[in-house]
């Protein structure tokens, strides 16, 4: 699995609003915070930056995988 090296944040964000269920709950600094309630409650962080580290999407990308229960491949296609 390759994981894109140039996305920001907010990209990010717009996606797991857009195509997994989340909403923008609101933002604190840098940082957007997303909530969810399908299947169950789940909140998450992602940093506004440009670009986002490598090891700070895969963090973000475990967490969402998990709680959906799909594999983190899945939505690295409809980033």
């Amino acid at each position: 699995m390759k994981l894109p090296r140039n996305l920001n944040g907010i990209d990010l964000a717009q996606t797991l609003c857009r195509k997994w269920d989340y909403t923008i709950v609101h933002q604190s600094g840098s940082h957007i915070i997303l909530d969810t309630d399908k299947p169950g409650a789940h909140r998450v962080s992602v940093p506004a930056h440009k670009p986002l580290r490598i090891g700070t999407l895969n963090s973000i990308l475990r967490a969402v995988s998990e709680h959906k229960g799909c594999s983190r491949q899945a939505i690295i296609d409809t980033l």
